[in-house]
């Protein structure tokens, strides 16, 4: 199934291959430009690099041990700045080098960064790479219908169902990795107080509460309040060791906080399903706020819903953003992992082109590979 990149047709937002073979200036000093491609979802963006760093794209190895490598690689990381820090980038800029898919069953692998190192999860991406994949022509889709793209990420093996009207994308459904409940009821101590959280993977970890138990709303003004909540709540949390994977040590570790509110009652539809209506802000990383409403932190809010009999299998949440963007989720199909209930979500939204850009240093600039100032 895999892509061959270097016959692709791109239309106009790139007119290059994706490099799996690039060598020189990412592996020891900067000696070309580096061409990306940006696009956001529900506002948050996502910075597309094709061709990465040579020591991410060797043969042999799974998109989960290319992120080990980039972790460990002086090179990449210095990539990874220069594209996400100030001047080229800001404090909350993401994005992804395509690497290699595990196999032949998928159409690419994407190892997803920001400024604090590289993610296991991205949802937001996943949509945004399905778009881009069929807006380029990447993977062949009809002016009409639905089109599967298959994307291997440090978590798994995820799918883009991009839905096509008119020759344009309607909107992607991101068809994600499991996710289940890992704790609940976790106390923590804050600067405000004790709080109750719960905890749960949907491609990573994340700590779950409503934002009134601190006292705040989900809302803009309030989110430099809930960014410093959300550090506290997340360096808690892995200096207890609250969040080892079952499987996976390499997906241990809480990666984000989940601020949720009801943004409106429970509807029941005609057919007896249920309409949730939830809002939230996702602050990850370090201090990260999540301007969509986050893939995978969504995919966690859904295996904690169907854990509470709250989100049934035919059952609607609309996930709405801090900046009121929205993506539509349900339960795919049940499931267990290591014996706990899970659930397989679905997250469905939609993502822009922005622009592409041809980031280059100049010798004498001493700003390099950048800064970040929050």
């Amino acid at each position: 199934m895999t892509a061959d990149p270097h016959t692709m047709p791109i239309g106009n937002a790139y007119t290059g291959p994706i490099d799996t073979a690039c060598t020189g200036p990412f592996d020891t000093a900067y000696t070309g430009p580096i061409d990306t491609v940006d696009w956001h979802t529900g506002g948050e963006p996502f910075r597309i690099v094709p061709r990465p760093p040579s020591a991410v794209t060797g043969p042999g190895t799974t998109v989960a041990e290319r992120r080990t490598a980039a972790i460990a690689d002086a090179g990449v990381q210095w990539t990874r700045a220069l594209l996400c820090g100030e001047p080229r980038g800001h404090a909350d800029m993401y994005g992804a080098f395509l690497v290699p898919p595990d196999d032949d069953g998928a159409h690419l692998g994407a190892l997803f960064w920001h400024k604090d190192g590289f993610s296991t999860a991205c949802g937001h991406g996943t949509i945004a790479l399905g778009a881009w994949a069929v807006a380029t022509g990447l993977v062949p889709a009809p002016a009409d219908g639905t089109t599967d793209v298959v994307i291997d990420v440090p978590s798994g093996r995820v799918t883009a169902s991009v839905r096509t009207a008119g020759g344009r994308v309607a909107d992607v459904t991101f068809v994600n990795v499991p996710g289940h409940v890992h704790a609940r009821g976790v106390e923590v101590t804050t600067s405000q107080g004790a709080v109750t959280v719960d905890i749960a993977y949907g491609g990573a970890m994340y700590a779950v509460l409503p934002a009134h138990r601190l006292g705040l709303r989900v809302r803009p003004r309030d989110v430099t309040a809930l960014v410093a909540a959300g550090r506290e709540i997340r360096d808690a949390l892995n200096a207890a060791h609250a969040a080892e994977h079952p499987e996976d040590a390499r997906l241990s570790g809480v990666y984000g906080t989940v601020f949720t509110e009801e943004a409106g009652a429970p509807v029941e539809r005609p057919d007896g399903t249920w309409l949730l209506h939830h809002r939230n802000v996702t602050v990850f990383a370090d201090g990260q706020v999540d301007r969509s409403p986050c893939g995978s932190g969504t995919a966690a809010r859904v295996a904690l819903l169907a854990d509470a009999g709250e989100l049934r299998l035919g059952d609607e949440l609309r996930h709405e953003s801090v900046v009121g963007s929205v993506f539509r989720a349900r339960i795919e199909r049940s499931t267990t992992v290591q014996g706990r209930p899970a659930v397989v979500p679905a997250v469905t939204g939609t993502a822009y082109a922005t622009g592409a850009s041809r980031f280059t240093v100049d010798p004498d600039d001493t700003l390099v590979p950048g800064f970040v100032l929050r």
